[in-house]
């Protein structure tokens, strides 16, 4: 199983843990994680693009010239897709992007990315992230001693009120829950750090 060291907030090795072979050691599956990462961001779209058509615009009920004799184009309307001003041709409109995949590949995509860190040595594990207060300085103080790079994703149990203000404000940090992780902020971000609880969590689910 592999094993892999618990920090504090200081970024000194207070414990060691092992890692769930089934969770983050598994044979990993790139068109698992492509199609996870394609559903996630197609069911982030709006689907409010609009545009109108060639019947939906206003004016170009009268033919612009008359039919022959011209030397002109034959015409029948200013608001013909080729005309300033004309409709759009298989107009956007608005419609629902989203669609669902199976569980055992949403699963096994998480599975594959949470491996992807632990192999790269990405994987931070802390003994437990809390703070007295909401301070952007100590949170960057905290990623400093850590060593996390410019995008780290900090993955807690629960809801932390205190952390969440203190990193929102910090450019490239990510702050999530285990319930609300995903497979497209893990392969987004440069490191994954998260709590001794929240791996927990994430063995019982995911194992």
């Amino acid at each position: 199983m592999p094993k892999v060291d618990v920090l504090d907030l200081n970024g000194k090795k207070v414990d060691e843990i092992e890692l769930s072979e089934s969770v983050f050691g598994i044979e990993m599956s790139e068109h698992a994680v492509y199609e996870a990462i394609k559903n996630y961001l197609a069911n982030q779209r709006q689907g409010t693009q609009c545009a109108k058509t060639r019947a939906e615009v206003r004016g170009g009920g009268r033919k612009p010239w008359k039919q022959k004799g011209t030397g002109r184009a034959r015409q029948g309307s200013t608001r013909s897709p080729q005309w300033k001003g004309g409709g759009v041709v298989f107009a956007p409109k608005p419609r629902d992007y989203s669609y669902a995949i199976p569980k055992k590949v949403k699963r096994l995509a998480m599975k594959s990315v949470l491996t992807s860190k632990a192999l790269e040595n990405k994987l931070i594990v802390v003994d437990e992230f809390a703070m007295d207060a909401p301070k952007t300085k100590d949170f960057i103080n905290v990623m400093s001693a850590l060593n996390t790079g410019r995008k780290p994703l900090i993955i807690t149990a629960e809801n932390s009120p205190v952390v969440v203000k203190s990193g929102r404000n910090v450019p490239g940090v990510k702050i999530s829950f285990v319930n609300m992780l995903n497979v497209y902020d893990v392969v987004n971000s440069d490191v994954l750090v998260i709590t001794r609880k929240a791996i927990e969590k994430v063995e019982e689910v995911y194992a």
